[in-house]
């Protein structure tokens, strides 16, 4: 689902506009920062799988080694070797223990071999009296088999980690790229839109308001200057005797005359 051409559900004011910007901030930070720990991974991802390669193709080698000096240890001491073995071992010499490994966040599980004295020990005489040297042989072909083994298994864990890790980190990736930066960038575009069109909205409004108080400044002025004309009118008809109208119209007619004077 992409985000272009969506935005959140926000109210336009400037508080939300600065909040929608520390967001964008944050969103763009976190997309670096995935971003760099998906190259890590994908870098690390790469090595791995180089060593999984190389070590099936090595394993081939080492499981036909190590079956054929099975083959010549049973055909140096005997068919009875199998039962030789397995009575003189009553632990395990080489065993195996898990640690971790942190690459950029991820923990990947790490296999590891060592071998322990106490078994080693007791297989170390076996068939010293027919072949031990062949069953030595055999022993140390399997040891190392199985140190193979280990390795392919702690590389094939750590490869399905890191796989489904870079899966995770590249969708994270990819939604705040394409919906979550798009939608807040949007949102940002939406409030400023909204404010200014405010802006515009309160100019026009004082705009219309001045206008309203320079109309009715206008209109007492007037109602002033016909107040003050009737006045005057009105003491003109009562000191020469006449009617208002009459008073009036002499009074406009001699202001004509000056104003004629004057120009």
């Amino acid at each position: 689902m992409s985000g272009q051409g969506q935005r959140l559900n926000v109210v336009p004011t400037v508080t939300m506009l600065g909040a929608m910007k520390a967001r964008l901030v944050g969103a763009t930070r976190g997309h670096a920062l995935l971003k760099k720990k998906s190259d890590a991974l994908t870098v690390q991802f790469r090595q791995i799988l180089k060593k999984i390669v190389s070590t099936k193709e090595s394993m081939g080698d080492i499981m036909r080694s190590s079956s054929f000096a099975l083959t010549e240890a049973k055909y140096a001491a005997g068919d009875n070797i199998k039962h030789v073995v397995l009575e003189s071992v009553r632990s395990a010499s080489v065993r195996v223990r898990s640690r971790q490994e942190n690459i950029a966040g991820v923990r990947l599980p790490k296999f590891e071999h060592f071998t322990d004295s106490a078994g080693d020990s007791k297989a170390s005489l076996t068939g010293l009296a027919r072949g031990g040297q062949q069953v030595q042989a055999c022993r140390a072909a399997h040891i190392k088999a199985i140190e193979v083994l280990v390795e392919l298994a702690s590389l094939q864990t750590s490869f399905l980690t890191l796989d489904e890790a870079i899966k995770t980190t590249n969708r994270r990736v990819n939604a705040l790229e394409n919906v979550v930066k798009p939608r807040i960038e949007n949102t940002i575009s939406y409030i400023k839109g909204e404010l200014d069109e405010l802006e515009r909205e309160d100019f026009f409004r004082l705009k219309k308001i001045q206008g309203y108080k320079k109309r009715e400044m206008e209109r007492q002025m007037q109602a002033a200057k016909n107040f003050a004309e009737e006045k005057r009118a009105e003491d003109f008809s009562l000191q020469k005797g006449i009617s208002m109208n009459s008073a009036y119209n002499l009074l406009v007619s001699g202001a004509e005359r000056d104003e004629d004077i004057i120009f």
